[in-house]
């Protein structure tokens, strides 16, 4: 199989970067500046074990590129920019006939619980991932893939559930790579655990590492998470059991950049992107919430702020503690 990494950034580019050091075929997508570096100079990965540059082919695009019977689209674009990127691929011929959407596995390797389900309205066969994997965009063409001793675990399964011998043939060369990727049929439930995790990602980005001072709040927003899912009869992994499952296979190892604190929305922050995932991860709460009665305050304003941080360019860690907590008790009378 040859794997078309649609999104080759910190995620992206760690999973095209390893999969292709183990023999696999892979081709980047690009924009920008990181696709004119990773063309000239090829695609830096630097992790624990040093720095490793990849010549891999590197498009911008569909347009160019032939898409043949047995590619695989690995799907790692920050949620909001799915739908783009889905309509970009969806409709391209492939040869032999039909359309990647009609023929094409697609692999949401996404935070959120949402990509799977846009991407269900586009192609046939669609596959979620559910991403522990420790990695930063360092600089247009260079990647750092912080996870040790396992570059990270990516659980796999078929949309919405289930597992069939695609799942399997990817587990295996994601486990070449290696990453550990367990084969599971209710993906969604991993993702959903992970969905809850995530929540702090926006206070992360807003008010730097999370120290002690955030906790109450952080906790508050998980509580949260958990009484939409619940009211929502919606099953999810326990932080115990995601725990117990990765127990010390991925550690973390500095590599240059940012500090592990910084997450996916720090970074989305710091590169200016003008966009933040915060519509999908507490926004994902506020709207469960809003469906099923369960008030959220805590992720309605943590959502409002990310996005406010995203459209002004506001510099990421820049709002005290004090005055996010001011801003969820002006919220929660009103809830």
């Amino acid at each position: 199989m040859r794997y078309i990494i649609i999104g080759a950034g910190a995620v992206g580019g760690v999973v095209g970067g390893r999969l292709a050091e183990s023999g696999i075929d892979v081709v980047l997508v690009a924009r920008g500046a990181h696709y004119e570096a990773i063309r000239s100079d090829g695609l830096r990965v630097e992790g624990h074990e040093g720095t490793r540059t990849h010549p891999l082919p590197v498009v911008r695009g569909p347009e160019e590129l032939e898409l043949g019977p047995d590619d695989v689209l690995f799907l790692a674009v920050k949620t909001q920019d799915s739908v783009a990127a889905l309509d970009a691929w969806a409709g391209r011929p492939v040869a032999g006939g039909g359309t990647a959407g009609e023929r094409l596995p697609v692999v949401c390797a996404q935070n959120g619980v949402e990509g799977e389900r846009l991407a269900l309205r586009r192609f046939r066969r669609v596959y979620g991932i559910c991403v522990w994997l420790p990695a930063t965009f360092l600089e247009p063409g260079h990647v750092g893939a912080k996870g040790f001793p396992l570059a990270g675990m990516l659980h796999i399964g078929r949309y919405p559930s289930g597992v069939d011998e695609t799942a399997y043939a990817i587990s295996r060369d994601l486990e070449k790579a290696p990453f550990e990727s367990p084969v599971v049929p209710d993906v969604m439930r991993w993702k959903y655990g992970k969905l809850v995790g995530n929540i702090g990602n926006a206070m992360e980005a807003a008010c730097g590492a999370m120290r002690e001072e955030m906790l109450p709040l952080y906790v508050r927003a998980q509580a949260e998470g958990r009484a939409v899912l619940a009211a929502a009869g919606i099953d999810m992994v326990s932080e115990e059991e995601s725990r117990r499952t990765r127990g010390d296979k991925i550690g973390f190892k500095v590599v240059g950049g940012p500090p592990r604190s910084a997450g996916s929305s720090w970074q989305s922050l710091s590169r200016g992107t003008g966009t933040i995932e915060a519509d999908y991860l507490n926004g994902e709460i506020a709207l469960l919430g809003r469906l099923h009665g369960v008030p959220t305050p805590v992720n309605d304003v943590l959502q409002r702020v990310a996005n406010a941080f995203a459209r002004e360019r506001r510099e990421a860690g820049s709002m005290p503690v004090a005055e996010l907590v001011a801003l969820v008790d002006a919220e929660a009378p009103h809830s």
